[in-house]
Formats: structure tokens, sequence, C-alpha cells
């Protein structure tokens, strides 16, 4: 009776995983089908022209790289700094399990609440208007629960005998952080830093109510009122036009180059996951 469960349980979730992996082959095949047609060079290197309708995609697909970039500085630093406090200085199992499960909690919060946060923190509140930075710090705050959780499981791996060489030889806690563990978790962080900048490349609504506009924005000049465009708002205001076929055509152009950027982050990130569950398995 058990066999013949396992056996069931196992062709269900067998089933459900062909389900899966069919829709989302079947999503891209739309998207590389209707996109591809738009594809070309200008299509990459030109600016904006008759409200989407002409030209490319060149300053969305640079000002999605620039919110990218600042997403990840301003991500690092303290995603390595919450890491560190749950591997080193929270002793206790229920202070490194409270922690945990806010850092679970924190990445099921929906994105638009990041970007109503921000708006009010950066946008109203410190007077940036819509910015390059505001948007990035709010990206940041998405891909930070991703980035640490990601840290936490590489800082796992490292052998404990590592450290208490390390400890033998007389080296304090700070020196044992720089010379052992940081060094060993690299890895990781990069790791946990494409998964969520593969994700964070995809948000809308954080930079709608913080970094972007639609047209009329280059490279940013300072912080204030200083707004960049971006491939998901491009997209999201191409889809209401998308019954004119040439808005159309530009639209799917739009999503087919957002998820090859996506398609190539993740797919940088593969391996290093897979060697970091492989040093696990030592």
């Amino acid at each position: 009776m058990r066999k013949a469960t396992d056996i069931a349980v196992a062709a269900v979730a067998g089933l459900c995983a062909l389900i899966a992996v069919g829709i989302l082959v079947g999503l891209v095949s739309v998207i590389a089908r209707r996109g591809g047609p738009a594809l070309s060079w200008g299509f990459l290197t030109e600016q904006i022209r008759l409200v989407g309708a002409s030209g490319g995609i060149f300053w969305n697909l640079v000002g999605t790289l620039i919110l990218l970039a600042t997403a990840f500085t301003a991500c690092a630093p303290p995603a390595i700094a919450i890491a560190l406090v749950e591997r080193v200085w929270l002793q206790n199992e229920r202070g490194r399990r409270a922690l945990r499960t806010f850092l679970y909690t924190a990445n099921g919060v929906p994105s638009i609440v990041f970007g109503l946060f921000g708006f009010i923190l950066f946008v109203q509140w410190c007077g940036w208007g819509k910015s390059w930075l505001a948007g990035g710090l709010v990206l940041a705050m998405t891909m930070l629960p991703t980035v640490t959780v990601s840290l936490i499981e590489r800082l796992k791996t490292i052998p404990p005998a590592y450290i208490q060489a390390a400890a033998a030889l007389g080296l304090s806690r700070s020196k044992i952080i720089w010379a052992v563990l940081l060094p060993q978790s690299w890895g990781g962080l990069l790791t946990g830093s494409l998964l969520a900048l593969a994700r964070a490349a995809g948000e809308t609504a954080p930079v709608m109510f913080t970094a972007t506009i639609f047209a009329g924005a280059t490279l940013p000049r300072g912080i204030k009122e200083s707004p960049v465009l971006s491939l998901p708002y491009h997209i999201f205001i191409l889809a209401q036009d998308s019954f004119d076929p040439e808005v159309g055509s530009k639209l799917w152009g739009a999503a087919l180059v957002l998820l090859a950027l996506v398609f190539v982050l993740s797919l940088i990130a593969l391996p290093m996951r897979l060697k970091i569950h492989e040093e696990a398995n030592l």
C-alpha cells in the first residue's frame, strides 16, 4: 500500500512538473515567435520614437541596467552583514530561526508594497522625485531576502574545521570573518545576487512609482528628479496600445529582450548554485 502511494505521489509530482515546463516552453515560444521579427540592430541601439510605434529600446535597456547595478551595489553590504550576524553573532537557534522566518516573510511581500514604501520615503519624504537611485534602493529591498538567504546557506557549507583551525592560530573573530568566511562565501553572494537580479529585472511596480518614465530620459544627471527609462515599464505602457500592429511588434520585441536578460542572469547563476550544492554534499 505504501509503495503504491509513493508511486502515485511521484507520478502526480512528475505530471505537475511536466505541465509547468510545458507552460514555460509555450510562453517562451510565443514571445520568441512574436518578438523575433522586431529584433534588429536598430531596435537595440535607437531611442524610442512615435510613442513606441517606432525606434528602439536603447535607453530602456540602459536604464534597466543602471537600476540593476544600483540595486546590487545597495543590496550586497546589508546582505553580507545580516548573513554574518545569523552565522557568527547569533549563537542560539531560536534567534536564528526568528531571523530566517523574517527573511522568508519579507521575500513574500508583494513588490508593489515596496514600491509604495519607496514612493513615500524617497519620492515624497526625501524629496527626490522620480530618481534612478530611489528605484535602485527599492529594488535592493526586494532583493535583500533572496541574497541574504543564499549567503547564509553558503556559509553553512563552510567546514567547521576551517574556522577551528583559524581560531587555533590565534585569529580574532573579525579576522576569521575576513580571512575564512568571506572568501569562502563569495559564490553564495554572487548566486543569490544573480537570481535576485533576474527577478528584479522584471519588476514593474517598484520602479513605476519611484524611478521610471515612459520617454524623454537618457543618462541620469544627479539624484533629484533624475528618472530613467526601463524595459518593464515600457512593456507595461505598450501593452495598453497593443492593438496597433506597429506597437504590438515593438511590445513583443521588448518582452523578448527582457526575457533574454533574465535568462542570461539565471544561466550565469546556475553553475555557481550547482557547485555550492556539490560542496555541501561533500
